[in-house]
């Protein structure tokens, strides 16, 4: 067993202490200490916010299973630029949402109705940022990932400022994927865990060319892609040899595909050269990764314990509680 199979087993073991009702503050960081469990029913002031939420994300999932993979895009691009504040969700020609890492961003409008309806029940009382976490984990429980606990009390931001994000390129090298996660205060085993939500969802093949035709400006493809699924990808994603060609959308996962369903054949195809994205494949180059995602494409059970804890902890990055920032009325604009 190597060693990042024994520390997944021991961190998942203490996994153990975050699913009852009283969560460990062992497990938790500073900043998820900042947040309570069951916050809107502890302080009285909505105790059904979180069933309210869940409803309404049912509703939504029925009809349009992407809507999963596209909360969790629209949660990463919320928390990993200024924090998990919900400015990502505030309008305006210069707010995040403008910026072009955030290109096809989705999911807006099941926000918007969530708030309407807890506007209605509890006015001015459920953070935009609350409810952001809370839908993008009901949603990812209906594809097949865990319900994981997630601790509340967020308030939103009251700024949002497309030159402030700073979302790094899916063709970056492991070490600088790593040194974006570490500066997230998240480890190896979190980066490596959430890229697992790769497993659902779609990208434009702009972001997919350059591994198929110009790997580090070779003018060839990545040498270490499976042949087959070269071709494959090729067929979806011709060259992009002129100004305002469409720009087609592919699945991230083509196991996964239309389903949208959360499962370890992520892992899988890393280990046979099969990703689609080169952030993702370079997981197979670094002997920590390689052993996590060998470890998770044969536990389905280790990667949801670890995508849970994971999760949780970038849900508590740079959170704003208390006093700080508002309680916005309307998710896209402050009061």
């Amino acid at each position: 067993m190597g060693m990042y199979q024994i520390f997944i087993t021991a961190v998942l073991v203490g996994a153990v202490s975050f699913f009852p009702e009283t969560a460990e503050a062992a497990v938790m960081g500073p900043s998820m200490q900042k947040l309570t469990w069951h916050y809107y029913k502890v302080y009285n002031t909505c105790e059904n916010a979180e069933n309210f939420i869940r409803h309404q994300v049912e509703i939504v999932y029925k009809k349009d299973k992407s809507i999963a993979p596209k909360l969790l895009r629209l949660l990463y691009s919320d928390c990993f630029v200024s924090g998990c504040d919900a400015s990502v969700l505030l309008e305006g020609p210069n707010s995040e949402r403008m910026a072009p890492q955030n290109r096809g961003l989705g999911a807006f409008v099941i926000i918007d109705k969530i708030k309407i309806v807890l506007e209605q029940r509890c006015p001015g009382v459920v953070s935009c940022a609350d409810i952001l976490n809370l839908a993008t984990r009901d949603a990812v429980h209906l594809a097949g990932a865990p319900s994981y606990p997630v601790f509340t009390g967020r308030r939103d931001g009251l700024t949002s400022d497309k030159q402030n994000v700073d979302l790094p390129s899916p063709s970056i090298s492991w070490d600088q994927a790593m040194d974006y996660f570490k500066s997230r205060g998240l480890s190896v085993l979190d980066m490596a865990t959430l890229l697992g939500s790769h497993t659902m969802g779609r990208t434009h093949c702009s972001y997919v060319v350059d591994r198929l035709y110009n790997y580090n400006k070779t003018g060839t493809p990545s040498p270490t892609m499976n042949k087959s699924f070269l071709s494959e990808m090729a067929k979806q994603c011709p060259p992009r040899t002129r100004k305002g060609q469409t720009d087609p959308l592919v699945y991230l996962n083509p196991d996964s595909g239309s389903n949208h369903s959360f499962t370890n054949s992520y892992y899988s195809r890393i280990l046979s050269n099969k990703s689609v994205l080169e952030v993702d494949q370079q997981l197979l180059y670094n002997d920590d990764t390689k052993q996590i995602s060998e470890e998770f494409a044969a536990s389905f059970e280790d990667f949801r314990k670890s995508f849970a804890l994971s999760m949780s902890k970038m849900g508590a990055i740079n959170v704003l509680t208390k006093t700080e920032g508002e309680i916005r009325r309307d998710c896209r604009r402050i009061n």
